[in-house]
């Protein structure tokens, strides 16, 4: 008889980034947030919802499953925070009773917790939290053997490890332990720069082109100790986040000149100055980093994961540097890709199965929706939305989508791309994407302001062709998930071009995503110009849409142009009838048009 397939359950929730992730004989068929369907951003409960979809997509009930994965260890956690606390004592007391009545409640009780709501009898492990962020990298790349970095706030007590993947052998052999975290200390000034925590580090990023780094780079020599490995030393005096409910103290204030910002408050030169300084020195560090752990495991090869490797302007840097001839950063590197990487650790290293290739082909790893589905909820599941009003659209052949939409785009229109299944991780690559024309420079403003109610110095990350993109791009490699930073080349695609002439490039083969190459190979077509504005399909707050409901209420509650879901049309002229002009001033009036 025929071996059955083996079925794992990845599983990450309870910190932050709650997701699901199911492995069939060592490959990812299906993963997903647990935001994406409770539309709660960084959702960290328990993933019901995102589990039930992978589950479903496999045919599978819970009892299918051979094993499951817990992506870090409660107990060392726990271990962590209580040993802390005591170093502390007794400045933490009041954020010690709230994390207990935390981790009595729920997180010291995650086998139980998995048991219970999905009444499964199988068996449960637990990895530790930087082997799953090392394995999502290392498993999910075609390396046979590649040096290993990860780095991010704090697992149990790591925050950077390094070491060497080797085969389906996979051995960290280096850390940095908590409370010195490059992760921390970038959320530290996150939170100083009035911007939110584990979630808004990105903003910073495309901030700091917008200062000057010498200002402040020599007060940062005061808080962190930069030694030539990349290994540090924070100077604690200054942060708050062993103890209390903030992240940094007075003592942070008076070396930075003042209170932290308060948030959507003006952003001052200052502020974009010590991003600015901020920026610098993770760079520096990532560099030290990543070149010490080559000299101790010499390879071509690197692969990346952890929060901080979701710092695209760092990871550019590495590549401008030739230090490694291919890197592989995991898409998804933050908590979500933990259920990916937990999986993964146990079947191969665990389980000692030979390294596969293919093992996570591309990203779009949620659910889709097909033109039966979408014509349904048009005419009778939007009724909940518009009540008895109607919807005005046309269905598109599918052999004149990708032109029509691609003369759409030229005729100065913004977008929202609803196609196939759904991306994995932070980045709308292409079948959840508001799209526009990157010639225009008017949509720079446009689409932050109008559509994304977002702050107006953030940047567009370009999607183009990836056999055009060295034409663009100073880039020598394909960037199919948005993850590295390049100049730009021409100037006749402001819309995408940062202040210091940098992009956050998405390139685009034909076999990545069929569908959304040809759209943009059409916008060539007629425009002679291969790339096009990508961001995500959401407003600021908001997880990218999953659903077409969450779609249209997106789109109909913003200054969109046209939506695309599967082959069907929708216009906003045509539905003027539909839009709540005083419900669109409230949210333009939040914003100022600089």
């Amino acid at each position: 008889m025929p071996q059955k397939p083996l079925k794992i359950l990845g599983l990450s929730f309870f910190y932050h980034d709650a997701a699901a992730c199911l492995l069939i004989d060592g490959k990812v068929v299906a993963a997903a947030q647990e935001e994406r369907f409770t539309r709660q951003k960084h959702d960290d409960s328990f993933p019901i919802k995102a589990i039930k979809y992978c589950l479903d997509f496999g045919s599978l009930s819970a009892n299918d499953i051979d094993y499951i994965i817990f992506y870090d260890k409660p107990v060392l956690k726990f271990e962590r925070l209580l040993r802390t606390y005591i170093k502390t004592w007794p400045k933490g007391l009041r954020s010690f009773i709230m994390a207990m009545q935390v981790f009595f409640k729920d997180k010291l009780w995650v086998e139980h917790k998995i048991r219970k709501q999905l009444n499964y009898s199988g068996e449960i492990y637990f990895t530790e939290h930087h082997y799953s962020h090392a394995a999502s990298a290392y498993y999910t790349s075609d390396f046979n053997e590649a040096v290993v970095v990860t780095t991010d706030a704090v697992g149990e007590w790591d925050t950077t490890t390094f070491g060497y993947g080797q085969d389906n052998q996979l051995i960290l052999t280096h850390t940095i332990k908590f409370p010195d975290s490059l992760g921390m200390l970038y959320s530290a000034l996150t939170y100083y720069l009035g911007f939110r925590v584990n979630s808004a580090e990105y903003k910073v990023m495309g901030l700091a082109p917008y200062g000057n780094s010498d200002i402040y780079y020599d007060k940062f020599k005061e808080l962190i100790d930069i030694k030539k490995d990349g290994s540090f030393k924070l100077n604690m005096k200054y942060f708050a986040y062993e103890y209390g409910l903030t992240m940094t103290t007075n003592k942070f204030n008076k070396l930075f000149g003042g209170l932290p910002r308060k948030s959507e408050s003006e952003l001052t030169q200052r502020q974009k100055d010590i991003a600015a300084a901020l920026q610098r020195v993770t760079e520096e560090v990532v560099l030290k980093m990543v070149k010490y752990a080559k000299k101790l495991h010499p390879s071509e090869n690197l692969c990346l994961a952890g929060g901080v490797a979701l710092n695209c302007v760092a990871n550019g840097k590495i590549l401008e540097e030739k230090i490694f001839k291919n890197i592989y950063i995991q898409p998804a590197s933050g908590d979500a890709g933990g259920a990916v990487g937990a999986a993964l650790y146990f079947y191969y290293e665990c389980l000692k199965n030979k390294k596969q290739k293919g093992v996570m082909d591309n990203i779009y790893l949620g659910p889709e929706y097909s033109d039966k589905q979408i014509k349904k909820f048009l005419n009778t599941g939007i009724k909940k939305i518009i009540g008895d009003k109607k919807v005005n659209y046309k269905k598109i052949k599918e052999k004149d989508l990708t032109r029509r939409v691609a003369e759409l785009i030229s005729g100065r229109n913004a977008i929202g791309w609803f196609q196939g299944r759904m991306e994995f991780g932070p980045r709308a690559l292409g079948n959840r994407s508001i799209i526009a024309d990157a010639r225009n420079k008017e949509n720079w403003q446009k689409v932050n302001l109008k559509i994304k109610f977002r702050e107006s110095f953030r940047p567009f990350a370009p999607t183009v062709l990836e056999e055009k993109s060295a034409e663009y791009f100073n880039l020598n490699c394909p960037s199919p998930y948005m993850l590295l930073v390049g100049q730009v080349k021409k100037d006749d695609v402001p819309a995408i071009t940062h202040v210091d002439n940098s992009a956050r490039i998405q390139t685009i083969s034909r076999k990545q995503n069929e569908k959304y190459y040809d759209l943009i190979n059409e916008f060539y077509k007629l425009s002679g110009c291969p790339v096009i504005i990508n961001t995500s399909f959401n407003v600021r707050g908001e997880p990218i849409v999953e659903s077409p409901k969450n779609a249209f209420e997106c789109f109909i509650n913003t200054h969109m142009d046209y939506l695309i879901m599967g082959n069907y049309l929708i216009s906003k002229k045509e539905n003027m009838h539909l839009v709540d002009i005083d419900k669109l001033n409230s949210y333009l009036s939040k914003f100022k048009l600089d």
